[in-house]
């Protein structure tokens, strides 16, 4: 019994889709995991099958659009999917004390907000990016942006696959927060997002993001410091999936010990500590 307990019972949302299905494999393979629960929309068409099916293991919880179906012995929700079906988790999952990791990118402020609301009631892990080499590369952003601060243009350059619905990523989104805060300033007032026409000479003060949607690219992310005379590229290149998905059950397991409180994969890496 003892083993039992000691097991992570984790439910999955958009257990159907590409991200959902190498989350659950990545449980199904993870000796401390043990998946308990699986949602998707109801309009979808894996509703009612077995999670596990694609990888031929017909013996496993079936895929529900019930919240309260799906999340039935839960005590984490891992959730890569959209703004909207996140919001809804978040509020049951807020209600029962069920711990997230929040993976899913695109959130408003409001959106943004309702999660640190939620976070007062149960333990909850949001990052934009859960994989370990991103996070690592974050710090490196802090400490080059600090080096860096003066007579240095910085761009964010990002691209994903075409299926990828928000721009920039929430990576990139995020890895232009680091950097604006190590220089205290505000990404608001000081992001450019697309140039076009005759734009003048470049402010020195803001950070550029340029966006490249296209083919099967899992996400790369590249960073520049450009001086006169030389330049820094601080990059980061995802090949699989699979990284995010260790990331998310890093992060089920930093939260083994929580009850409440928002957290991100600096967090989980304790990555805040070290300069």
């Amino acid at each position: 019994m003892s083993e039992l307990k000691s097991e992570l019972k984790i439910a999955i949302a958009g257990a159907g889709g590409r991200m959902g299905r190498i989350l659950i494999e990545a449980i199904l393979d993870a000796p401390d995991a043990l998946l308990v629960g699986a949602l998707d929309v109801a309009a979808s068409a894996s509703i009612g099958q077995a999670s596990a099916a694609f990888l031929g293991r017909g013996a496993s919880v079936s895929i529900e659009s019930d919240l309260a179906l799906g999340l039935a012995g839960a005590d984490y929700l891992i959730d890569f999917t959209r703004p909207e079906g996140t919001l809804q988790h978040l509020a049951y999952c807020a209600e029962h004390k069920i711990k997230m990791i929040i993976g899913t990118t695109g959130f408003d402020d409001a959106g943004k907000a309702a999660i640190a609301q939620a976070a007062q009631k149960t333990a909850i892990v949001f990052a934009p990016n859960m994989s370990v080499g991103v996070n690592l590369t974050l710090k490196l952003l802090e400490l080059a942006a600090l080096s860096l601060s003066e007579g240095y243009d910085i761009e964010i350059v990002e691209a994903h696959h075409r299926h990828k619905v928000d721009a920039p990523s929430g990576t990139a989104l995020k890895m232009g927060e680091v950097i604006a805060d190590a220089l205290g300033r505000d990404l608001k007032q000081c992001a450019v997002y697309g140039r076009e026409g005759v734009t003048g000479e470049r402010d020195p003060s803001t950070i550029g993001f340029a966006t490249i949607r296209g083919g099967d690219i899992v996400g790369d992310h590249t960073v520049l410091f450009a001086g006169i005379g030389e330049r820094i590229e601080i990059s980061h290149k995802s090949s699989s999936r699979i990284t995010y998905a260790h990331g998310a059950l890093r992060a089920a397991r930093f939260l083994a010990d929580k009850d409440s409180g928002l957290f991100d994969m600096q967090d989980v890496l304790a990555l805040k500590q070290a300069r």
